[in-house]
């Protein structure tokens, strides 16, 4: 009897029919675009169009600028969502309002908000211009800040969601025991929303990989600067279709290896 009763506990309860239907039909929505992805690829001459310079470019700023975009979510996003979600100060509902702006905000709009703060004419942008002589607009460094504006959000949601979970107890415990806030934090805290901060990373860095419309407003397209591979992508779409379908089918696989890779990490570690 325990045997039976362990069994069907770890193997759950039979889900409603009814529930199969509508999920089969969410997965179509999403597996069948890239099969039609897959069907209408040139593979002949894909490896012509993977290897040329400007793709080979482009995969390696995508990759390079989406590794510090979200090592800067991970260096910012994780105080922020520590803040929200242990925060005692007033006014954490705006606050928490205005970082997940970029979540329902189109992503040009935000571009367009970066350009008219550190372009040139910009709020800040103007005395960076005239005191450090650096300009930030239509460089890689735009690129970076432009992706960390739109993926920084995934990061504090999945962290905070992890802080709430995981409550406060065991710090307490460790300030009993003559812990600091800061060790406290370094060696109980840490540890315990290292999945969620795994898990919000990997859908940073696939945000930021993907990123396409404050790149453009922000960076612009110059090849070997800020041309990452869905600004290829989509220019490629009006000269080369064959070329613009070969990258979108290399953005998914190396999309799909990172979440493949990373992902399954994250989810082990919060069962």
């Amino acid at each position: 009897m325990t045997r039976s009763r362990s069994h069907t506990h770890e193997t759950g309860v039979a889900l409603p029919a009814l529930l199969w239907v509508p999920a089969g039909f969410a997965f179509a929505l999403i597996a069948l675009p890239v099969v039609g992805l897959a069907v209408r690829a040139d593979w002949l001459r894909l490896p012509e169009l993977l290897l040329s310079t400007s793709a080979l470019d482009a995969l390696r700023l995508s990759l390079e600028t989406a590794a510090i975009s979200t090592t800067l979510c991970i260096l910012l996003g994780g105080p922020l969502a520590t803040v929200l979600a242990r925060g005692r100060l007033g006014g954490l509902r705006l606050l928490r309002s205005v970082v997940l702006l970029p979540l329902v905000l189109p992503p040009v709009v935000g571009g367009l908000a970066l350009l008219f703060l550190l372009g040139r004419t910009g709020l800040l942008g103007r005395g960076i211009d005239v005191w450090f002589g650096v300009t930030i607009p239509f460089t890689t460094a735009a690129v970076v800040l432009a992706q960390t504006f739109v993926a920084l959000p995934f990061l504090v949601v999945s962290m905070e969601g992890a802080l709430r979970t995981a409550g406060q107890r065991y710090e307490a415990v460790a300030a009993t025991l003559g812990a600091s806030p800061s060790y406290a934090f370094r060696r109980v805290t840490v540890p315990l929303v290292l999945p969620g901060l795994a898990s919000g990373a990997v859908l940073a860095f696939a945000r930021c990989l993907g990123e396409f419309g404050a790149t453009i407003a922000f960076a612009g397209s110059l090849q070997g600067t800020t041309r990452t591979l869905p600004l290829l992508v989509y220019l490629e779409r009006e000269s080369d279709v064959d070329a613009a379908v070969a990258l979108s089918l290399l953005l998914v696989v190396v999309a799909v290896v990172v979440i493949a890779v990373a992902r399954p990490r994250g989810v082990e570690g919060l069962r």
